[in-house]
């Protein structure tokens, strides 16, 4: 029993493994210049998917997402850095596309709330034992 419990567990594990980012790419996506191919990638791993928010576009199946990394692919093709790919989705989506956004006044409250949380915690905690250890 345990040898087939422990051979079903090391197959769930592979089968997670193997399902990664690189099956969110269809081969038509894929560009021949393998430094430009890579570069696409580094970038689609840094912008968010619209419609899953907690993933990139590199690991994102949504059509939305296989939509930017084609848009992706075609500004690297033209020509553009990587700080004018990421300014024009900025612009167009807005600072939240970016898994991680600039700092900047308007995400200064984004940057420091999970410190201020956290802050607010301890002291919670530490009040809290200080009025249990009172009674």
């Amino acid at each position: 029993m345990n040898k087939k419990l422990f051979t079903t567990f090391i197959f769930i594990l592979l089968s997670q493994l193997f399902s990664c980012s690189v099956f969110a790419l269809d081969p038509e996506e894929i560009m021949e210049d393998e430094k430009q191919e890579i570069r696409a990638r580094e970038i689609s791993k840094n912008v968010r998917c619209m419609v899953c928010q907690n993933q990139s576009i590199d690991d994102s199946s949504a059509p939305l997402a296989k939509d930017l990394r084609i848009l992706i692919r075609e500004k690297i093709k033209n020509g553009e850095t990587d700080r004018e790919i990421y300014n024009f989705l900025s612009e167009r989506y807005g600072d939240f596309i970016l898994l991680k956004p600039p700092f900047k006044l308007n995400t200064l409250l984004l940057w420091f709330l999970p410190f201020i949380f956290f802050v607010i915690g301890i002291f919670f905690i530490f009040f809290n034992n200080k009025k249990y250890k009172k009674i």
